[in-house]
């Protein structure tokens, strides 16, 4: 394959690691959602559910820092050219999709990060606790709550649509699409 076939290996690095920091992120995320506080400390215990929510957090912050990457090194290296190149329909759908799950996936861990603050609860990176950035509001936390779970299901959704995407160019149409975001060509 040739080096202008593919995005550099560094992008395709971090895609991977944040499509498997997403999936982690939105199945403890909906875990959260499904079952709060209490009936996540009745499933898993007080010791996993703390854990769980630290990991969360972790991987939030993670992946803001793993965008933040992925955004650099698409705006500093060469795009590849699709080959054969996407008929107007496919170019709409596919730059629309992409350009939400960026935006999804930066205002996610932002919403996350202000909900936590408002609500009183400590922003942890790991073992570390970073600034809050807010004061404590309530009600302001239940809000940013909210809108952190309605982009958890855009995210879902916007992926299912990226995934069925990149399924349709690889086993229907059978082009080069996928090649370009592979770890392994």
């Amino acid at each position: 394959m040739h080096e202008l076939d593919h995005y550099i290996y560094p992008h395709r690095v971090l895609h991977w690691l944040v499509a498997g920091g997403v999936l982690l992120a939105l199945a403890s995320g909906f875990t959260f959602g499904t079952l709060g506080y209490e009936g996540t400390v009745e499933l898993f215990g007080n010791t996993l559910t703390n854990l769980l929510y630290t990991s969360h957090k972790t991987l939030g912050i993670t992946l803001l820092l793993l965008m933040t990457l992925r955004i650099i090194t698409r705006i500093a290296f060469v795009v590849p050219d699709h080959d054969p190149p996407l008929n107007a329909f496919e170019r709409i759908v596919s730059t629309s999709v992409h350009h939400l799950l960026y935006l999804a996936l930066i205002i996610m861990p932002l919403l996350g990060w202000a909900a936590t603050a408002t609500g009183g609860y400590p922003i942890e990176f790991f073992h570390w606790h970073l600034p809050g950035l807010l004061g404590e509001r309530p009600a302001l936390s239940s809000q940013l709550y909210t809108w952190h779970g309605r982009i958890g299901w855009a995210i879902v959704v916007l992926t299912t649509l990226h995934v069925a995407g990149a399924l349709f160019h690889w086993r229907i149409k059978r082009d080069t699409v996928t090649k370009r975001m592979s770890l392994f060509d």
